[in-house]
């Protein structure tokens, strides 16, 4: 597998191989490195909470834990919008440039729009304090057209 600019062929970073006379090329999702490194960075932010949720859930049922408490599995349901934040201001760049970034705009628009959707119920049923997940949230959203605007332009 080659890596780097001189062995990337349209943005992204192939495989060749030659099984009895037949090459197959193999192509990794990312179309950048910087964008497979925003994308696995994004999995993690939004894999977390969900485990959180699942071990809050199953820990309650067996043998009656009382320290997995709701809060346990709502913090990170409200920090992950805030640190997708992060992500999607340090990694703007992918969101102006479709051509190395495409999947990660989507993506994040995707994730944002669930977190949205989580922490507004939150927000109501748990904390105020999600507030301020619901305008990260919405930051995303707003933004992610405002920078393609601007890359048109």
């Amino acid at each position: 597998m080659k890596s780097g600019a001189a062995g990337d062929h349209l943005g992204g970073a192939e495989s060749k191989r030659k099984i009895r006379g037949v090459e197959i090329v193999a192509t990794v999702p990312a179309k950048s490195p910087q964008e497979s490194r925003a994308m696995k960075f994004l999995a993690a932010c939004t894999l977390a909470p969900i485990l959180c949720f699942a071990f809050q859930d199953l820990g309650s049922r067996v043998d009656g834990m009382d320290w997995l408490t709701y809060g346990y599995a709502a913090w990170p349901l409200m920090i992950a919008p805030v640190l997708m934040l992060a992500l999607f201001i340090r990694n703007r760049e992918l969101i102006r440039n479709p051509r190395m970034g495409s999947n990660f705009s989507q993506t994040i628009k995707i994730v944002s729009s669930m977190y949205l959707v989580w922490n507004i119920i939150g927000a109501i049923g748990y904390s105020w304090l999600a507030v301020v997940s619901v305008l990260s949230s919405l930051t995303i959203l707003v933004t992610d057209r405002q920078f393609k605007r601007q890359a048109r332009a």
